[in-house]
């Protein structure tokens, strides 16, 4: 089938406050809520494609929407091609700088137009990137933030309702004894068929990452994730020579150019790009070409109902990262299924706001 040929009209953005099921406790901040910001692309055929992506802030969902609206400016009238069009978009977006949210805004737009192609075409996105819609492991993301052991225990016995084979824990408390204390509550309350990975969300320094690496290593966790500032690979390198456990980094990664940066200098075993931060789907695919080339096994962050579709087509799709935080806007949210989430068959990514649930939050 040729790919689909469409034009851009118009978009339209939202930005809502989405409640979490579990409030999630980081060494950085404790969440209770969330800033989505949900995007419309219009084409002159007819076509709708969707996307959204998590702002981080209030403010981050303003910059993000202005940026796109700016995008949209220069884009409107072109013929719908993607990676075309997010070259174009880099070169045009240069002199600001393509990071942060002028990234994600670019990312957005990018998955929007993807979504847009795969649905004129009758396709899910896996498909239309010459993928089967294959299961992906997933494991839950949603909680185990720091807090107190009585409180992580319950938690944890709670989210095994989900029935996924694995769960993330963060860590990053004051001292390693309480990271280990925590570590073994979560073991305690979980048992042992289920799998651990742990989150440092950019806590420690790296001598520090290296001690309680060597005391966690030894606990049967699937990964260490960003022990360390995330751009600082000659450090993650360092940890990674010096422990036996596979460090995970990459949702910070801007574009695939730097999943090169770090790969070339042996910061990470595991890579996780972010779909808004790697460049939307036309940068996942470049940076699935490069982590495929060394043999690096690729996970997700955030956005499963986008991220299982990249996975798929992935050559070393790994792990997705499980949270449910667009099921408050979605229509048909992607649920997990024997421990996997699979792509719907559905045109596109399957995604559909619901009226009803979007009149029960929050607009930015």
């Amino acid at each position: 089938m040729p790919f689909p040929s469409l034009t851009m009209s118009n978009a339209r953005t939202m930005a809502v406050r989405v409640p979490l099921t579990y409030a999630l406790g980081t060494s950085a901040a404790i969440v209770t809520t969330v800033p989505l910001l949900l995007l419309d692309v219009e084409t002159r055929e007819g076509i709708v494609g969707r996307s959204y992506v998590f702002c981080y802030s209030t403010s981050g969902a303003k910059a993000v929407a202005a940026h796109v609206a700016d995008a949209v400016e220069l884009l409107r009238g072109s013929v719908l091609h993607p990676q075309s069009l997010s070259d174009q978009l880099a070169r045009r977006f240069a002199l600001i700088g393509v990071t942060g949210t002028v990234r994600m805004a670019l990312s957005a737009l990018d998955v929007a137009l993807w979504d847009a192609c795969a649905c004129a075409a009758g396709k899910p996105v896996a498909e239309l990137l010459g993928s089967t819609r294959r299961p992906i492991r997933a494991y839950d993301s949603r909680g185990l933030g720091l807090m107190a052991p009585a409180s992580l225990a319950a938690e944890a016995e709670s989210m095994c309702a989900s029935g996924l084979p694995a769960m993330k824990l963060r860590l990053g408390y004051p001292t390693l004894r309480e990271d280990l204390d925590a570590l073994h509550t979560v073991r305690s309350a979980i048992g042992d068929d289920v799998l651990l990975m742990v989150d440092y969300n950019q806590a420690l320094v790296p001598t520090e990452a290296i001690l309680r690496g060597r005391a966690i290593q030894d606990e049967g966790v699937v990964w260490l994730e960003e022990p360390i500032r995330h751009d600082d690979y000659r450090g993650n390198a360092r940890i990674a020579r010096e422990l036996t456990v596979p460090i995970q980094i990459g949702e910070n990664f801007n574009g695939p150019e730097a999943l090169r940066d770090a790969l070339d200098r042996a910061a990470c075993d595991y890579a996780m790009p972010d779909v808004s931060r790697i460049g939307g789907v036309t940068g996942w695919m470049r940076a699935a070409g490069i982590a495929a080339a060394d043999g690096i096994e690729l996970s997700s962050h955030l956005m499963p109902e986008i991220s299982v579709h990249l996975l798929s087509a992935s050559p070393t799709g790994h792990w997705i990262e499980y949270v449910d935080w667009a099921d408050a806007v979605l229509e048909d949210p992607v649920l997990p299924v024997n421990g996997t989430l699979t792509p719907p068959d559905r045109p596109g990514f399957g995604i559909g706001w619901s009226r009803d649930k979007l009149r029960h939050l929050d607009t930015i």
